[in-house]
């Protein structure tokens, strides 16, 4: 049996007790579930999560714990691990393009809603069996700036196309519905006005009511500077929806993957070489739990701790940084300004880590391998 606590006080004390020389994430339930209630609490209308983001057990079991019960999911496994954490739990399949044999599974599990955004798609589930009670969400796609990237070219059908598929959703006999996403990392109200604007247009040209508006993902994680106003954003959303429906006002729910995990989770990492050039090599990188990196930019909140958890205050100072592996391609987006008396052994910690760190995560080279701690708190 380990003499080490289960939960840790925090990363340093797990690092300076430990030494690891792996990358360890650290997870703080406290810090999900809060961010979880204050979704609940700004948000005027039903949380999900999107899995997508962190599919990891103690994350949805403590959002369950949280009193989520209805999340976001993309693929039949993502639809069984909600459901062994909250076997009753609604789950909203907004990933619009299914295999027939992905769909059976979907329509087993009881899946309550389904996002489209093609007549193809629209068919499958026709031809799944009858639509009594079930959910259709039209997707809708615009050419909205504001976001870091959106999902455009790949989903979501035009305003015309889109009145299409609600009318033939309502005479199948789904319960109709639309939905959207801003994009990724999206901090402007802006976005999501225009696109609440546009769907109930598109409503009133289709002559169908809205059972449900889905607002998507899309709220930012906070990676640098000041931290995104999520209460603004959803004061716009609950505005937009006042100016844009009216009386006509469908009831709302968004899907927050990104913005719901990633403050819960900090990423520490091991400085394994300075090099005589000035570079420094981690022992993880694009492959491991930066593979956002190239997309996004680097993490800006982050800290450089001794392996004594002493924290290094030396002047910033601009360096090249490597992932691990063999490709040369394995390197942080171009530079880290990491503090001059930063040594071989170093443990560099990247706050705002619990999205996308570990789900898209690779094995190559041997690398990539991430420990989880729990800590009570990630300062």
């Amino acid at each position: 049996m380990s003499r080490h606590p289960a939960i840790w006080p925090a990363p340093g004390h797990h690092l300076r007790t430990r030494r690891p020389d792996h990358p360890v994430l650290f997870f703080a339930p406290g810090a999900l579930r809060a961010t979880a209630a204050r979704f609940q609490a700004g948000f005027p209308g039903l949380v999900t999560y999107a899995v997508k983001a962190n599919d990891a057990p103690e994350v949805i079991e403590n959002l369950v714990g949280a009193g989520l019960a209805a999340f976001d999911v993309a693929s039949p496994d993502e639809m069984e691990r909600v459901r062994a954490a909250l076997p009753d739990a609604v789950l909203h399949y907004n990933n619009p393009v299914r295999s027939p044999a992905e769909l059976a599974v979907a329509r087993r599990m009881g899946v309550a809603s389904y996002a489209v955004d093609d007549g193809g798609e629209l068919q499958k589930l026709i031809a799944a069996g009858p639509a009594a009670g079930l959910e259709v969400a039209v997707r809708l796609s615009l050419p909205i700036k504001g976001a870091a990237y959106d999902f455009g070219a790949k989903f979501g059908a035009d305003p015309a196309r889109c009145a299409e598929l609600l009318q033939a959703a309502v005479a199948a006999g789904f319960t109709p519905a639309m939905t959207f996403h801003p994009g990724t990392q999206c901090a402007d109200p802006a976005a999501w006005r225009a696109y609440i604007f546009e769907a109930a247009q598109v409503a009133e040209a289709a002559g169908v009511r809205l059972a449900r508006l889905n607002v998507g993902g899309g709220f930012a994680a906070h990676r640098g500077g000041p931290a995104p106003d999520l209460e603004a954003i959803f004061s716009g959303i609950a505005g937009a929806v006042r100016a844009a429906f009216a009386a006509n006002a469908p009831a709302l729910v968004c899907d927050p993957g990104r913005a719901m995990v990633a403050d819960a989770f900090t990423l520490a990492t091991r400085i394994k070489a300075l090099r005589e050039d000035g570079s420094v090599f981690l022992n993880d990188g694009i492959y491991g739990g930066f593979a956002e990196a190239p997309i996004l930019g680097n993490v800006a909140r982050m800290r450089v701790l001794s392996p004594e958890g002493v924290v290094r205050l030396g002047r910033a100072q601009p360096r090249v940084v490597f992932g691990p592996t063999c490709d040369s391609l394995d390197r942080l987006p171009g530079t880290l300004p990491l503090p001059a008396d930063a040594a071989a052994g170093d443990y560099v910690l990247f706050d705002g880590m619990g999205a996308y760190s570990t789900a898209t995560v690779t094995r190559f080279n041997g690398y990539g391998g991430i420990v989880r701690a729990t800590v009570h708190a990630l300062a």
